[in-house]
């Protein structure tokens, strides 16, 4: 008897965020895969985080970087509304975990729905290498992706929200 064990293949993620930041422009293709090998291989703390002179807004860079393309993915994995939007919002601390909130809007005035609350201490969000990144980065999109699917099949249930009248 065979046993048949099914695994499944990680994104080479690297290339993925590196991607992101070239085809929005924001760097080309060196200087991002660069950013990312500084930022997100070797030692704890992050030096370049840490001792940034605007650390809240390179923290804040940091994890947009990281987790807009993570979740782009999920997206394209999913059919969504055209009403649909997704937004990331990050609350950044800098002497603590720092909150990652991934939201899902359904439009139609349907309530939103929380897809991903991640803490992340960013100056100690660095990897011994990409195998293990890639894993962090899959696991993160599998909960958008599941998530996401979830809050994309409720509606079709639910009926719509009435609109409040005029004046209320």
């Amino acid at each position: 008897m065979q046993t048949c064990v099914a695994t499944r293949t990680s994104r080479n993620w690297i290339a993925y965020l590196c991607e992101s930041l070239v085809s929005t422009g924001a760097m080309p293709s060196w200087e991002a895969a660069a950013y990312f090998a500084e930022n997100l291989f070797g030692e704890a703390p992050n030096q370049r985080l840490h001792e940034s002179k605007a650390p809240y807004e390179s923290t804040s860079l940091f994890l947009n970087r990281v987790y807009s393309p993570i979740v782009e993915a999920a997206t394209r994995a999913v059919d969504l509304p055209a009403s649909a939007m997704i937004h990331i919002f990050t609350d950044i601390s800098l002497i603590g975990n720092s909150a990652v909130l991934v939201v899902y809007f359904p439009g139609e005035n349907r309530p939103h729905q929380l897809l991903l609350l991640d803490a992340a201490r960013a100056w100690d969000l660095v990897f011994p290498d990409a195998d293990s990144f890639n894993a962090w980065a899959e696991e993160r999109y599998g909960w958008v992706e599941a998530a996401l699917k979830s809050a994309v099949a409720r509606p079709l249930a639910e009926p719509m929200a009435e609109p409040l009248p005029a004046g209320v």
